[in-house]
This record gives C-alpha cells, sequence and structure tokens, in this order.
C-alpha cells in the first residue's frame, strides 16, 4: 500500500523576509519514494539544507510579496514496527550517543517538571508498557480542540487545560517519556486520517531493539489516534514543535492558505 500526498501553502510578506521551511517527504530508508514533486515561488533563489538528523531537508527562501509552495509525493511505509508494550528500557549508559539530547528538556517539553508525576502515575510500568501507558493516558485525559493552543503552548500548559491539537498531544508524550528516561522526541508528518486534514505531529520514542542484543529502535506513538506506524510519513524529527515548522520566518508575513490531502492508494 502507498501513501499519497499532496499539500501546499502561501503566503505574503511587507518586505524581503528570510523564511525557513519543511514540509516535503522525507526520503529516507524506512519510508519508500515512488514519485515526488516540488514547486516553489522564485525556486532559483532558494537552498536546500540537511533537517535534524538527517531526516528530511529545509528550504531557505528569502520572500518578497507572495511566496507559494506546492508538494506532491507518493510512499511506500517499509519501517521496523514492533509491540511496543513488549520493549525494554534502555538504562542511559546503555545508549549510543544520537538519542541522549532527547532525555533534556526543551522550549516546550519541561520534563523535570513531571517527574514526581510519572512516577506516581505510572510507577509500576517501564519501557515500551510506560510509554503505552502514557500514550493511553493522554489520549483519555485530553480533549482534541481545534484553536485551543498557539505558538506559546508549552507541555505544562496543556498538561493544566487539558485539551490541544495534535502539537499539543505529541508534546505531552515526548515530555512524560523523557520524564521516564525515555529518549523521546516529535515528528512532523503526514497520516491519511488527520481530521482536519492538515500537517500532523506525533511522538517517536527510543527504546531497546528486540531484534539485537545491543542499540535501540524508534517507535513511532500518536496519542490522538490519528495516526499509525503503518501508514505515518515522516517530514522530519526534532526535540519539539520549534525544530520541525513546516514555516518559521524571520519578519513578519501572513499565511495565506494551507491545504493537506493524504490518502491510501
Amino acid at each position: 500500500m502507498a501513501i499519497s500526498i499532496r499539500s501546499s501553502f502561501a503566503f505574503t510578506t511587507q518586505a524581503p523576509t528570510d523564511a525557513l521551511m519543511q514540509f516535503a517527504v522525507a526520503d529516507i530508508p524506512e519510508q519508500h519514494l515512488l514519485s515526488c514533486r516540488t514547486d516553489l515561488t522564485d525556486a532559483d533563489s532558494c537552498t536546500r539544507i540537511p533537517a535534524q538528523e538527517d531526516i528530511g531537508e529545509r528550504v531557505w527562501a528569502r520572500a518578497d510579496g507572495r511566496f507559494e509552495v506546492r508538494h506532491e509525493a507518493e510512499v511506500e511505509i517499509r519501517r521496523q514496527i514492533a509491540a511496543l508494550d513488549q520493549l525494554e528500557q534502555l538504562r542511559p549508559s546503555e545508549m549510543p550517543a544520537a538519542p541522549v539530547k532527547y532525555l533534556f528538556d526543551s522550549r516546550y517539553c519541561p520534563a523535570d517538571k513531571f517527574q514526581s508525576f510519572v512516577e506516581d502515575q505510572f510507577g509500576r510500568t517501564s519501557g515500551g508498557a510506560r510509554v503505552e501507558a502514557i500514550r493511553s493516558w493522554v489520549a483519555d485525559k485530553f480533549t482534541y480542540t481545534p484553536g485551543s493552543s498557539d505558538a506559546s503552548t508549552t507541555a505544562l500548559d496543556s498538561f493544566v487545560e487539558r485539551r490541544g491539537i495534535c502539537r499539543d498531544y505529541a508534546h505531552m508524550v515526548v515530555t512524560l517519556a523523557r520524564a521516564s528516561v525515555i529518549p523521546a522526541r516529535f515528528v512532523a508528518c503526514y497520516a491519511p486520517d488527520v481530521t482536519p486534514p492538515d500537517f500532523h505531529a506525533v511522538a517517536e520514542v527510543f527504546l531497546k531493539d528486540p531484534g539485537s542484543d545491543a542499540g535501540g529502535t524508534w517507535q513511532l506513538v500518536d496519542a490522538t489516534g490519528m495516526g499509525t506506524a503503518e501508514d505515518i510519513v515522516k517530514i522530519g524529527v526534532g526535540r519539539d514543535a520549534a525544530d520541525v515548522s513546516f514555516l518559521t520566518t524571520f519578519g513578519m508575513v501572513e499565511l495565506c492558505e494551507k491545504t493537506v490531502e493524504v490518502s491510501r492508494s
């Protein structure tokens, strides 16, 4: 089964403004690109750079006036998928270097403030069973409410409000996993069952690889229930949403339009 994706957005500036964008399907081993096309306003003035962990790419543009982006891709998922609750937790001293940074606090994920909570709420669990308990708790306690959060909303804010959108659900899972000494990162992605259709966000946790005596495996976790590991298509990863926004501008802009269409084919 392939996943077909069409996305587009446009924004305008009042003066020449630098924009950093990340919207394209990542070309990585776990998802095979069958086709891919991107059209950009003034494409000759754009610069592509590797994104975090070399998963996907970012595009720099110097926008002046209206700037349009259109992206189409067809993808076949080939990732390792394991039964999450069966995976063991790696001790920090067993971890390779790369995932260690995903144990630390970040802009939207103040994990240190939740250490007592995770022990009180999930103390009888560990590893993948702890992550599954976290996912279930967030899914049960939160209400998906479009418009209830903004670019300043942290996981602590969401914990108090008990509502949010996919970004907030992912931040909460990431935060509680890190508080449990499990590396966790934020994943910007596409998924076919997202309602309303939009760019999506999920969490990803690092646990012991069941097929190896050493090393670990990254496993996707979506507390909204709108995406599964079988049909999530990665755009990029980061410490939190600040690292993988589809549009970051260094000046004032107005987002004019945005559409996302994702389907199975």
